[in-house]
């Protein structure tokens, strides 16, 4: 199969080095990384380590990813895998979380960091809370059970294509396992090591403002997806 990695990034000069290294050690066909508006060298180092660079200047993680994956349009994957661009998500998990596609098992694989191994302080209270009450309303509204809403994950790009995704910020990861648990696509999780980010500090866990954002987008996916159940 052919995998395509997408990686959306803002300000992720100093972890694109070490990113970039891990993701290069399996073999995908490209490597693309979405620039969210970086004011740094995001682009630069991304380019100058061999990946592909989109350019996505309206913020946002889901405009960034919409922005990758209109790229790839034009000659598609078999399957694209979604990872970030901080360093917390370990390349080594990537065959693990691709498996399940590869064995025929699944269309959607969610890197779970709740049943795999966390560094300390990577993932914050207000993020297992969230996760916790997302998944919640997820089994109680579709009758399907997840237990992360990673956003390290790998789907079947024809499945991709059938959610129609538009989200353009928080409720990105929501979305997609909201919209294939109403269309009834297999979905697996696998667990994933979710380590510290490398540099710089997080654009949704690390402040209250965003945290609280995050929370609101994603009840409100969570919602409007029920109301087309």
């Amino acid at each position: 199969m052919r995998v395509d990695l997408l990686i959306p990034a803002l300000n992720e000069e100093k972890n694109m080095p070490s990113v970039l290294g891990g993701a290069q050690t399996y073999r995908f066909r490209r490597i693309v990384v979405a620039d969210n508006g970086s004011t740094d060298r995001t682009a630069d180092v991304a380019e100058r380590a061999g990946a592909i660079v989109v350019n996505a200047p309206q913020r946002g993680y889901g405009s960034a990813c919409l922005a990758g994956l209109n790229f790839m349009r034009k000659d598609p994957p078999d399957v694209v895998m979604f990872m970030d661009g901080d360093g917390a998500d370990d390349p080594s998990d990537i065959e693990a979380v691709l498996q399940p596609i590869f064995d025929g098992e699944a269309d959607l694989v969610i890197g779970s960091r709740t049943r795999g191994q966390a560094d300390p302080g990577a993932l914050t209270p207000v993020q297992r809370f969230g996760n916790a009450l997302s998944c919640t309303l997820l089994r109680l509204v579709f009758g399907v059970h997840f237990t992360d809403l990673g956003p390290f994950r790998a789907v079947r790009w024809p499945i991709l294509e059938t959610l129609d995704m538009a989200d353009r910020d928080f409720g990105w990861t929501v979305e997609m396992q909201a919209k294939a648990a109403r269309k009834g696509i297999r979905c697996h999780e696998v667990p994933v090591t979710y380590r510290v980010r490398h540099a710089g500090q997080s654009k949704v866990s690390g402040n209250i403002k965003g945290s609280i954002q995050a929370g609101i987008k994603i009840l409100y996916t969570i919602g409007v997806e029920a109301l087309k159940k």
